[in-house]
C-alpha cells in the first residue's frame, strides 16, 4: 500500500518527452490565441473576461499534464513552462521587431482630449469600461485627459491635460488674491 501511494505519486504515467512537449504546444497556441483575442484579455477585466481565462487554465490543464497526475509530472510540466517562458521573454528582448509583431502595438484611445471610437471598438472596449480606468487613476472624468495609451500588456496609461482643472483652480485662487492684495495695498497708501 505504502508503495503504490509513492509510485502514483512520483512515478511518471507519461514519457517525459510528452510531458515536456505538451506544456509547449500549449503554450505556444495561448500566446497565439491571446494575441489574436486583442490587449482587452490582458487589459480591464469585466467579469466576463475573468471568466474565460479561469476556464481557459482549466480547459489546458489536462493538455498540460495529460493522464499523469503525480507530483513529478506536475513539477516538470510547470519547470518546462517556466523555463520555456524565461526563454521567450529573453529571446524577444533581444528581437525588438519580433516582440512587437507578438505583443502588438501601443493603441492610442485618447487622443488631444478626443476619445477615438473607432479604436475603443476595435479594442472591444466601452467608454464606460475607459471612464472605470481612468477614475482607477484618479481622474474625475475622461474631460481631464488628454492622451490615454493601451500599451500591449494591456495596461492603459493616462495623461491630464496641460494644465489640468486643479491647477487652473489654483491658479485662479492665486490671481483672485494677489488682485485683493493690491486692492488692499492701494487702500492703504491713499489712507496714508
Amino acid at each position: 500500500m505504502h508503495t503504490k501511494f509513492l509510485s502514483d505519486m512520483f512515478v511518471l504515467g507519461l514519457p517525459l518527452a510528452e510531458k515536456v512537449l505538451r506544456p509547449i504546444v500549449v503554450y505556444a497556441f495561448l500566446v497565439v490565441g491571446l494575441r489574436l483575442a486583442g490587449k482587452r484579455e490582458l487589459a480591464q477585466l469585466n467579469p466576463f473576461d475573468l471568466i474565460v481565462l479561469l476556464t481557459l487554465s482549466n480547459t489546458v490543464q489536462n493538455a498540460i499534464i495529460g493522464e499523469d497526475n503525480s507530483v513529478t509530472g506536475g513539477l516538470i510540466g510547470a519547470a518546462t513552462l517556466l523555463a520555456l517562458n524565461h526563454f521567450v521573454v529573453k529571446y524577444l528582448y533581444n528581437h525588438e521587431g519580433l516582440d512587437r509583431l507578438i505583443e502588438g502595438d501601443p493603441d492610442v484611445l485618447i487622443d488631444a482630449g478626443k476619445v477615438r471610437m473607432e479604436r475603443l471598438k476595435k479594442e472591444l472596449m466601452t467608454v464606460a469600461e475607459l471612464e472605470v480606468a481612468a477614475h482607477k487613476q484618479g481622474f474625475a472624468s475622461l474631460d481631464e485627459i488628454d492622451r490615454a495609451v493601451l500599451d500591449p500588456g494591456g495596461n492603459i496609461a493616462f495623461f491630464a491635460k496641460r494644465p489640468t482643472p486643479d491647477i487652473s483652480r489654483h491658479e485662479e485662487i492665486l490671481a483672485r488674491i494677489d488682485a485683493v492684495s493690491a486692492q488692499l495695498s492701494s487702500l492703504r497708501a491713499s489712507r496714508g
